[in-house]
């Protein structure tokens, strides 16, 4: 069965998600979040010590577009995936790869720099032009949802659950407040969607099971290098 590494809201929930889109089996580990300092242990499992990490038999793997693409390529044929010859495939893998590369990425440094770092370590400037970035990039999203209700393909994919979660993140920043129509329109039709409710639900009550907060601590970053392997 698979087993996936999860915190709260961090990136392994795009991995939860699509498992419930699925209707997939799999055993949920949840951590606190940052694991790698909150939970040492768990560098023993996975030397990177972040989530999200599936292990599927002999598969391990901590990328979580590349995660999402597996499952769909697993559960083959799925509306969750865009086969290749399929119109809009290169359009699918574009999405699922954009909702890391270009909205998370820059979110994660705003989280860092603005909250999870100590006070002394905190870079508000780095933080202020990592947002502007995001916002930016969030554009392209904008303009495209314009004409369809999807990111590609003409349905719900696998690349919607990847921008979805950076969307969700940019809720936790308080970054939805600078949302266009279009995207706000999108991030509904998302979050009220059975597997997102479920997931989320999935995640509440294992946290609340385990004490776990379901939002990051202020100034628990990586702290001193010396303590913590990166």
């Amino acid at each position: 069965m698979i087993t996936l590494y999860h915190c709260a809201n961090a990136r392994s929930f795009r991995v939860l998600w699509m498992l419930e889109e699925l209707g997939a089996a799999y055993r949920l580990e949840m951590l606190p979040f940052p694991p790698r300092v909150l939970h040492p242990a768990y560098l023993e499992i996975n030397p990177q010590g972040t989530v999200p990490l599936l292990v599927d038999g002999q598969t391990r793997m901590t990328e979580s577009a590349a995660i999402c693409q597996y499952l769909a390529s697993l559960h083959a044929p799925t509306p969750l995936g865009v086969e290749r010859g399929e119109p809009g495939y290169g359009d699918y893998l574009n999405w699922l790869h954009f909702g890391e590369a270009s909205l998370t990425f820059p979110q994660t440094l705003v989280l860092r720099y603005t909250l999870l770092e100590p006070e002394e370590r905190r870079q508000p400037q780095a933080a202020e032009d990592y947002a502007r970035f995001f916002f930016v990039r969030l554009r392209a999203l904008e303009q495209r949802l314009q004409a369809q209700d999807f990111a590609c393909a003409g349905r719900f994919t696998a690349a919607d659950i990847s921008v979805g979660y950076a969307l969700l993140l940019a809720r936790v920043l308080g970054h939805h407040e600078r949302f266009g129509p279009a995207v706000r329109r999108y991030w509904e039709r998302l979050s009220s969607r059975a597997g997102f409710v479920r997931a989320m639900a999935v995640q509440d009550e294992a946290a609340a099971r385990q004490g776990l907060a379901l939002l990051p601590a202020p100034g628990v970053g990586l702290g001193k290098r010396s303590q913590v392997r990166e």
